[in-house]
């Protein structure tokens, strides 16, 4: 298994409720609760994380 390295948005409030994103493994873009740190990973490749965040500024 990969070892990701999260990071949250410096926009994240303090309350721990965020989304933490990993994106130093080149083929894959990890996401993950940050309220569940050894939860579900869901992983994308960078294409698929590249349109989902496009589609995030239509929104």
């Amino acid at each position: 298994m990969p070892h990701f390295e999260f990071a949250k948005s410096t926009y994240s409030s303090g309350n721990g409720e965020c989304v933490e994103v990993a994106g130093n493994i080149p083929t894959t873009i990890a996401v993950r609760d940050s309220k569940q740190g050894n939860g579900p990973i869901l992983r994308l490749t960078p294409t698929a994380w590249a349109a989902f965040t496009a589609h995030l500024g239509v929104l």
